[in-house]
C-alpha cells in the first residue's frame, strides 16, 4: 500500500475496464473516486497494465482540470469565485479559510489531512450566493464567520468519530 493506496485495487478497477487504452479516461476517474487523487505511482501501474507510456497517462491527468495528482485532505471544501460569488465576496470567505486551514504558499490541504481548499469558477448555485461546498454539499449566503463554524462543526464530528 503506497500513500494509503491498495495497489491490488487499483489493478482491480483497471480490469474491470478491460485494461483497455479506450478506457483511460475512465480507469482513472474510478482510481480518483477511491482515492481523491492520482499518484505517481498509480500513473506508472495505469501504463503498465495498458501497454502504453508513462507519459501519455500524465498527459492526461494533467489536461484535464478535474484529475488531481496531488494527495486531498478527507473534506474537500470548495469556494466558488464566480461572478455572483466573486460580487458577494467570496475571497474573505476562501481567505478566512485558508488562514483557518493554516495553509501558506501553493499548499492547499491541511497539515492534519483533514481539509483541501480549492475554488472553482462556478457551482451554479449563483442566487444563493456566495456559495461553498464541503464534499459537494452547498452551502449557501456563505460569511467567514460561517465558514469558520462550519470547519469546527466537521473537526468536531471527526474527534467523535476517531
Amino acid at each position: 500500500m503506497a500513500n494509503g493506496i491498495s495497489m491490488q485495487h487499483v489493478e482491480e478497477i483497471i480490469d474491470a475496464h478491460g485494461a483497455e487504452v479506450r478506457n483511460l479516461i475512465a480507469i482513472m476517474q474510478d482510481i480518483q473516486g477511491e482515492y481523491k487523487y492520482l499518484s505517481p505511482e498509480v500513473l506508472e501501474k495505469i501504463a503498465d497494465k495498458l501497454g502504453i507510456g508513462v507519459a501519455k497517462v500524465y498527459s492526461v491527468a494533467t489536461f484535464y482540470e478535474n484529475f488531481s495528482l496531488e494527495a486531498k485532505g478527507k473534506n474537500i471544501v470548495k469556494v466558488c469565485d464566480g461572478t455572483a460569488c466573486h460580487v458577494r465576496k467570496s475571497q474573505p470567505i476562501y481567505d478566512a479559510i485558508r488562514e483557518n486551514l493554516s495553509l501558506t504558499g501553493r499548499q492547499k490541504t491541511s497539515a492534519d489531512g483533514l481539509f483541501t481548499l480549492e475554488t472553482v469558477a462556478c457551482l451554479g448555485a449563483c442566487g444563493l450566493a456566495p456559495v461553498v461546498t464541503v464534499n459537494d454539499q452547498v452551502h449557501s449566503k456563505m460569511t467567514p464567520d460561517e465558514a469558520i463554524r462550519l470547519l469546527d462543526e466537521i473537526r468536531s464530528k471527526e474527534a467523535q468519530n476517531a
